[in-house]
């Protein structure tokens, strides 16, 4: 294992600039400078979109600006003592000690838990003195590697679980805590640590659990059990906090545990005598329920709808990913014809599987690859595969926004409303509402006190039962016409439009494809497309339901491209998560799966959703103006094979796709609200 610092990226007493991102730039070089970085842009890059989730000052005059990055060879800290300071975020003003943390992506935990052990010396004020005091570059390297060299030993084995709590004089309150921060390197352990000793001058017993990089030292059952209070400090959603249902909660972002950890012990312990207090809803048997719902702050319902909506999306994703590729691999293999209805109105996809088998081969589709016959029966399959992976969209996002709110008992009436979504023909949206309202029914029922003999019966038949009855009676009495009028009302529109208004036709497809990306807007505009495909002489050469075809998955596409493009362009934009998503989204894109783009627009709708339609009704004005036609009602590039003007067709996604990249970059230069601010610092609520 090598060394994390040495003197050549130690600098003492200098002046690097008055702000972060001039700290940041600097020490970056030093970095690349000494061979442990490739690019000093990706990592101030990565650097800088750390800082901008939430400033890395510290009180007493410490920054420790954090990120894992791709352009980082080895683990490393580079360290300026700064003269004049510069200002990180610190309430107490601008710091003067600043550690760069640069960590390789795939950085091993062995490295992860050296990082750790100097983020949490930097709470020790005799460990900052030394640093102040320090003559030579020398000298800093000495310090540190004091601090980080003791966790090398243990760093190998897995991380132990945190230990139980021993017997305490009944008259000590006992607390649990958890610290996580979004990289999980620094502010976590930092924040650990400083409750740590809060806990120890108020003369209380604390055990935490870090969920950081290097694992999570899982606490004890028996610990969270005999646990008066629970303190969640941390600025990511808490792994398997149904452990804690019933505890009384004091919540807060993982800066404050580092800031204000004293006033966070003292509100605990509080807390924990308080029978008011907010508590940890649902999750164990037994589990405790508040009295009284605490008041939450307009930002804290806001944190909360997106948590929720997010942990919808990411279940979702795989579905998505899965069903459209299997989809676009079938048209590939077996042409797009399987997709078509055959001369008895049944899907020539769905005939095949019931009618045909190895041993009796269906004849050949006309785009079947290389005419084969084999190929024909393996697309057709694939193809149903994709379709049935394709159906579970909707209820995954309903089921899994219901479950962030309600724990397990969310789950199947959250399913079962995203599946009544898709019946309405609500769609996406239809799945949010229903998730919600599924999960909020559900989460009423999890915070109540019942007998021990009904315990065990309500997560698994009692609440189910009651909340699909109650939501699934409000979707299909109050949601089911109004949702159906709405997309007849569409489609009559949109027939009206064809004709001499095919270019306007196009943009207002591509306004419909990009506003709710899946939702019934846009399956308002894909269904008229694919509808207009089984009509006599549709797929004549330049009839005009093959146009609207074509500019319908043209516009689809180009969301999750444009966002695929803007992450390449300025990747300091997005968080680590979104990177990674973009780089995703580029097949998504390609294969005309325009829910690659749902993460972002769920994570900042103001302007990735005016971004994406503005790109998507340029790209399908332009294809309708072209004349581009498609037989295929899906699969993206991957069916250019039935696509007339090809070439027209590829420049419409580049234009719609550059437009929104462009537009979408534009909007997000616009600084983004600190994430501290969003943060509350009273007794709240959580879900299990």
């Amino acid at each position: 294992m090598s060394t994390l610092i040495n003197a050549d990226l130690v600098s003492l007493d200098t002046d690097l600039g008055a702000t972060a991102d001039d700290v940041i730039a600097a020490l970056a070089q030093r970095v690349v400078a000494a061979g442990r970085a490739t690019d000093a842009d990706q990592l101030v890059a990565d650097a800088r979109a750390r800082e901008a989730q939430s400033a890395t000052g510290l009180p007493g005059g410490i920054a420790i600006p954090h990120c894992r990055s791709a352009a980082v060879t080895e683990p490393t800290l580079a360290f300026a003592r700064l003269t004049p300071g510069a200002d990180f975020g610190a309430t107490d003003g601008p710091a003067d000690l600043v550690f760069l943390i640069a960590a390789p992506e795939g950085s091993d935990s062995a490295h992860l838990t050296l990082l750790s052990s100097l983020a949490r010396a930097l709470v020790r004020a005799e460990f900052t003195a030394s640093l102040r005091a320090a003559a030579t570059p020398g000298e800093v390297v000495g310090l540190v590697g004091d601090v980080v060299t003791p966790a090398a030993a243990p760093a190998a084995a897995p991380a132990a679980p945190a230990p139980a709590a021993e017997p305490a004089p009944a008259s000590v309150t006992r607390l649990v805590a958890v610290t996580a921060c979004p990289t999980g390197i620094a502010h976590t352990y930092m924040a650990a640590d400083s409750l740590q000793q809060a806990a120890e001058r108020a003369g209380v017993e604390l055990v935490v659990e870090t969920q950081g990089s290097a694992g999570a030292n899982r606490l004890e059952d028996a610990t969270i059990e005999a646990a008066d209070a629970v303190i969640f400090a941390t600025d990511v959603g808490v792994k398997d906090r149904a452990r804690f249902g019933g505890k009384p909660v004091v919540v807060s972002g993982v800066k404050r545990a580092i800031n204000e950890p004293d006033v966070m012990i003292d509100e605990a312990v509080r807390a924990a005598s308080d029978p008011s207090a907010a508590r940890v809803d649902g999750g164990r048997e037994g589990a405790r329920a508040s009295s009284s719902a605490s008041a939450s702050s307009a930002d804290g319902v806001g944190l909360k709808l997106r948590q929720w909506l997010l942990t919808g999306v990411s279940y979702m994703i795989p579905f998505v990913a899965a069903g459209g590729l299997l989809i676009a691999l079938g048209f590939l293999l077996g042409g797009y014809e399987v997709a078509l209805n055959n001369s008895k109105g049944v899907q020539v996809a769905q005939a095949i599987f019931t009618d045909n088998s190895l041993t009796d081969l269906p004849s050949a589709t006309a785009h079947a690859l290389f005419g084969s016959s084999l190929l024909t029966y393996l697309g057709a399959l694939i193809f149903l595969l994709g379709s049935w992976a394709f159906s579970f969209l909707v209820p995954a996002l309903a089921g899994y926004i219901a479950y962030a709110i309600a724990d397990r008992p969310g789950i199947a009436p959250g399913f079962v409303m995203g599946y009544v979504a898709n019946q309405i023909g609500g769609g996406f949206i239809g799945g949010i509402v229903g998730g919600l309202l599924a999960g909020l029914l559900a989460s009423t029922f999890t915070r109540r006190s019942y007998p021990r003999w009904l315990q065990g019966l309500m997560p698994v038949v009692v609440i189910p039962l009651v909340s699909t009855l109650g939501v699934g009676l409000v979707m299909l009495l109050v949601l089911d016409h109004p949702l159906s009028w709405i997309n007849d009302s569409l489609t009559d529109g949109l027939n009206s439009m064809s004709g001499s208004s095919a270019i306007l036709l196009g943009a207002v497809l591509g306004l419909m494809m990009a506003f709710d990306l899946g939702g019934p807007l846009n399956k308002a505009a894909y269904v008229f497309a694919v509808t207009g495909l089984g009509t006599a002489g549709a797929l004549d050469a330049g009839s005009s339901q093959t146009q609207i075809m074509a500019a319908v998955m043209i516009a689809g596409m180009t969301p999750p491209l444009a966002l695929a493009l803007s992450t390449a362009l300025r990747p300091r934009l997005y968080t680590e998560e979104e990177r990674e998503n973009g780089k995703t989204a580029w097949l998504l894109g390609a294969s005309f799966i325009s829910e690659g783009a749902i993460p972002f627009a769920a994570a900042d709708p103001l302007r990735v959703i005016p971004s994406m339609m503005l790109g998507s009704a340029a790209a399908g004005a332009m294809s309708m103006a072209a004349g581009v036609t498609l037989k295929a009602p899906h699969g993206g590039i991957f069916v250019f094979f039935a696509v007339d003007h090809v070439l027209w067709f590829l420049v419409s996604i580049i234009v719609g796709t550059v437009i929104s990249a462009l537009s979408v970059t534009a909007l997000k230069q616009v600084r983004q609200r600190n994430i501290d601010a969003d943060v509350p610092r009273h007794y709240e609520r959580v879900g299990a």
